[in-house]
């Protein structure tokens, strides 16, 4: 069977694998995520376009034609077409898909599928991951901010307007912090990447991303302190989508997700604390997804394999039991 092939972008690359049907990643390419050296906002929605028709035409030089999808932090519409909004990336109302498909015309299959980092996600870890065999689950996504997705009765479900799972952008403090989506109080100004980061810095520390959790897996009292703050917090944020949606797991992911248990073991308490009724019902399994960073372009490139069906369906199908990781030899 042909691979497909799944592209993400986040804070610091964008991300290219090409994926088989059992969800093995046989080859990826990479390139730097455009920008001012502080996340993607400083780029153009040109340079962020480039970087993308960069990493897939170097695969599908190797690879032939090839259905392609793309995992946009972002709002993506019901059509899997237009990104409506991203709140830290350059595109408003950009047809991303329309635009990528004639740049990449005759080399690819179909046209380009766009969907949302964490739907996509939360399809992989449904379909060869920590939420196989779970009929309802919520993904969050923990990076630069919080993504998320939502399966409901083994379906995705988007929404109205193809933006169910924006959990991020939940209100949790009335005039708090300030957020990149131009509100203040939202979820992921406490519970992300930059929360941690910025927890960290308030207390003296200068560390960030893997230092920091090393830091705080040798005992740094700081670091230490700063995860304990974010897990809160998590905790906090699942109660209230338990509360919403009651799902059987929720599957966390993202490049914060690398913590462990240093983060989940306090999120679990903070999460039964903060649920009215913990006692009298069975809480959600709060695990890592299985995987990892990996998660968003396996799910893509998934969703663009078997989009017919999927459309038709919307279910999870049949899936292998696990994810194979390997690198195919370039031909």
């Amino acid at each position: 069977m042909i691979p497909s092939i799944g592209v993400d972008i986040g804070g610091t690359k964008v991300l290219a694998a090409v994926v088989d049907s059992t969800g093995r990643v046989l080859d990826t390419e990479a390139t730097a995520t455009p920008g001012t050296g502080t996340g993607p906002e400083g780029a153009t929605a040109a340079e962020v376009e480039d970087a993308l028709v960069d990493v897939t035409s170097r695969l599908l030089a190797v690879y032939g034609r090839c259905p392609v999808g793309v995992a946009a932090a972002g709002f993506v519409d019901r059509d899997a077409q237009r990104v409506r909004f991203a709140p830290h990336l350059p595109w408003r109302d950009e047809h991303l898909s329309k635009q990528l498909t004639t740049r990449l015309a005759g080399r690819i299959q179909g046209d380009v599928l766009v969907d949302n980092d964490a739907t996509a996600a939360l399809w992989a870890e449904g379909r060869f991951g920590a939420a196989r065999g779970m009929r309802d689950a919520v993904m969050i996504t923990l990076g630069t901010g919080i993504g998320g997705g939502l399966m409901v009765h083994g379906s995705l479900h988007r929404g109205a307007n193809g933006m169910a799972g924006e959990f991020g952008h939940m209100q949790v403090v009335p005039d708090g912090r300030a957020c990149q989506c131009g509100r203040r109080g939202c979820w992921e100004q406490y519970c992300s990447g930059r929360a941690l980061a910025r927890a960290a810095e308030e207390e003296g520390s200068d560390l960030s991303g893997p230092a920091l959790t090393t830091a705080a897996y040798e005992g740094d009292l700081v670091a230490t302190a700063a995860y304990e703050q974010v897990a809160y917090w998590l905790g906090v944020g699942a109660a209230n989508l338990t509360a919403a949606f009651d799902p059987e797991i929720i599957v966390v992911g993202g490049g914060v997700s690398a913590a462990g248990e240093l983060l989940l073991e306090p999120a679990r308490a903070a999460l039964a604390d903060s649920l009215v009724g913990a006692g009298f019902r069975d809480l959600p399994q709060l695990v890592r997804a299985e995987l990892g960073p990996l998660a968003g372009v396996v799910g893509v490139a998934d969703l663009a394999r078997t989009a017919g069906r999927i459309r038709r369906v919307g279910r999870w199908g049949r899936a292998p039991s696990r994810v194979v990781r390997g690198r195919a030899r370039r031909r």
